[in-house]
C-alpha cells in the first residue's frame, strides 16, 4: 500500500504530461507544417541553383556556398544591404521611435480637443493603403510639387536628388502612428505617484522625463524597437511604388533586390539566399535590442 501510495502522484504527473502533449499535438503539427518546414526548406533552397523557369525549375542542384560567394562579390547586394540598414535605422529605429515618443508625450499633456484632432490626423496616415501614401509622396516630391515650392527649388525633383531620404520620410510619415500608440499606452501605465514625487522635489519637466519616465518606459521602448525593425525590414510596397528601386539602384533595399532576382531574373535560389541575409539582419537587431533591455539604464 505504501509503495502504491508513493507511486500515485508520479503516475498522475506522467498521465497529465502525456494528456497535455496529446492536446497540443494538433497545434504542434500545424506549426511544423505551416512554419518550421517552410523555413527549413527555404534555408535549403538558398543553397541551390533553383530557377523560376527552365530546366533548373525542376532539376535544381545543391550548390553549397556558391550563392554566398556570389553575394560577397555582388556590388548590388552589398549596396542594397547598406541601404536597408540606413532605411531601417533612419526611418524606423531613430525616426519612428523618437517622433512617436515625442508625439505621445505632447499629446499626453495636450487638451482633449487638440489630442483628438492631432491623434486622428496621425492615425489616418497609418491606415491609408501604402499605394496611396506612395502616390501622395511621389506627387509631393516632384519638380513643381509642394515640397519643391516650399523649399524654393521648383525645378528640383527630390525623388531623384535625394531618393532614399524621401522614401524614408514617406515611411516615417505613414508608420509613426504605430509608435505613438505604443508609447501612449506605456505612458498611461506609468505609476503616477512616482511622477508626482519627482515634481514635488522640484525636478524640471526635462529632468523628470530623462530620469524617471525614460527608465520606466524601457520595456516599451525595446518592444517598439523590435516591432518597427521587423516591420520595416520587409518594407516593399511603398518603395517599389515610389521608385522601383531607382533611380539606378539608389533605393534598392534587400526586399526589392530579392524580388528582382527571384521574379524578374528568375533566380529563385539566389533570391532565397538574399532573403536569408535579411532574416539574419533582423535576428542581429533583435539580439541587440534584447541585450540592451537586460542592461541597466
Amino acid at each position: 500500500m505504501a509503495v502504491a501510495a508513493g507511486l500515485g502522484p508520479r503516475l498522475d504527473r506522467e498521465r497529465f504530461q502525456w494528456s497535455s502533449l496529446a492536446m497540443l499535438a494538433p497545434a504542434l503539427a500545424l506549426l511544423g507544417v505551416l512554419f518550421i518546414f517552410p523555413v527549413l526548406y527555404s534555408g535549403y533552397l538558398g543553397f541551390t541553383d533553383l530557377a523560376l523557369v527552365g530546366s533548373r525549375s525542376r532539376d535544381y542542384q545543391f550548390t553549397g556556398l556558391d550563392n554566398v560567394t556570389r553575394m560577397l562579390s555582388d556590388y548590388v547586394f552589398i549596396k542594397s544591404s547598406w541601404l536597408t540598414i540606413i532605411f531601417v535605422v533612419g526611418s524606423a529605429i531613430v525616426g519612428q521611435t523618437v517622433l512617436g515618443m515625442a508625439l505621445a508625450i505632447l499629446l499626453r499633456n495636450a487638451l482633449v480637443s487638440v489630442r483628438a484632432v492631432i491623434g486622428s490626423i496621425v492615425i489616418v496616415a497609418w491606415v491609408l493603403p501604402e499605394i496611396t501614401v506612395a502616390l501622395v509622396w511621389y506627387a509631393f516630391s516632384q519638380a513643381g510639387g509642394t515640397l519643391s515650392i516650399l523649399l524654393g527649388h521648383t525645378d528640383t525633383n527630390f525623388l531623384v536628388a535625394v531618393p532614399m531620404l524621401i522614401v524614408s520620410l514617406a515611411n516615417l510619415w505613414r508608420n509613426v502612428a504605430f509608435s505613438m500608440l505604443v508609447f501612449s499606452a506605456g505612458l498611461r501605465n506609468l505609476p503616477t505617484e512616482v511622477l508626482e514625487a519627482a515634481e514635488v522635489e522640484g525636478a524640471s519637466a526635462w529632468r523628470r522625463y530623462r530620469m524617471v519616465v525614460l527608465p520606466l518606459l524601457k520595456p516599451t521602448i525595446v518592444t517598439n524597437l523590435l516591432l518597427v525593425t521587423i516591420l520595416n525590414l520587409s518594407e516593399f510596397t511603398l518603395i517599389y511604388a515610389m521608385t522601383q528601386g531607382g533611380p539606378g539602384i539608389e533605393t534598392m533595399t534587400l526586399p526589392l533586390y530579392v524580388y528582382q532576382e527571384a521574379f524578374v531574373f528568375h533566380q529563385l535560389g539566389y533570391g532565397t539566399a538574399i532573403s536569408l541575409v535579411l532574416v539574419l539582419i533582423g535576428a542581429l537587431f533583435s539580439l541587440l535590442f534584447v541585450r540592451a533591455s537586460r542592461s541597466q539604464v
